[in-house]
């Protein structure tokens, strides 16, 4: 749990205490690595905290062996990509703005939150190998059931990679997944490579 000396390390990626429960990346990440094991419901029944879980492993995935390479690699790499892509995961956590499903009973109330709309966007990196999603925002008023909405996502990927290739792969996928889970008016989806990784040891897809 996080204690005084925690908060300015939280707020620095972006985070409240309150957005993970109490608990910091740093924490997660531990329980990540042990296997969720021994089973803490404080992390297992937060849902900011499963969002930055999901997130976290999906990282740790590629990010082990591309840091690596990266610290290998001359000249040095700089890693400042990883950093972005950290506070978008701090960002996913945040519950932020209700968005509400049609209901055909007028006293039924059904919604999602802003940010499991951010984990669904994330979710979308695994279509695209060494693809990683940073920061993605969902710019209109999604509180208003069919105002337009324009989706907003920053990523970095491996150097070698046909940029309006991935670009577009990964606007298909992003796209099927806000149909298929949310009622969201998407007029757009603006994508924008921000850092390209030069890793020489990774093998893209044929």
């Amino acid at each position: 749990m996080t204690d005084e000396r925690d908060v300015p390390e939280v707020r620095r990626l972006g985070l409240e205490p309150s957005d993970l429960d109490g608990h910091t990346l740093d924490e997660l990440t531990d329980y990540l690595e042990a296997g969720r094991q021994p089973s803490d419901r404080s992390i297992d029944e937060s849902p900011g905290c499963q969002l930055a879980l999901d997130a976290l492993e999906r990282l740790h995935g590629l990010g082990a062996e591309l840091m690596a390479a990266e610290t290998a690699a001359e000249p040095e790499v700089d890693a400042s990509w990883v950093d972005r892509i950290l506070s978008g995961i701090a960002m996913d956590a945040r519950s932020g703005r209700r968005i509400p499903f049609d209901a055909p009973d007028p006293s039924t109330d059904l919604g999602i939150t802003e940010g499991a709309v951010r984990g669904l966007i994330r979710a979308s990196e695994s279509t695209v190998q060494g693809l990683l999603i940073g920061r993605c925002r969902l710019i209109g008023d999604v509180t208003v059931a069919d105002a337009p909405i324009r989706v907003e996502i920053d990523a970095s990927a491996l150097h070698g990679q046909p940029i309006p290739v991935i670009a577009d792969r990964l606007r298909v996928e992003v796209d099927r997944a806000l149909r298929a889970h949310t009622e969201l008016n998407v007029v757009a989806i603006d994508i924008a490579i921000r850092d390209i990784r030069e890793v020489s040891s990774w093998t893209q897809e044929s």
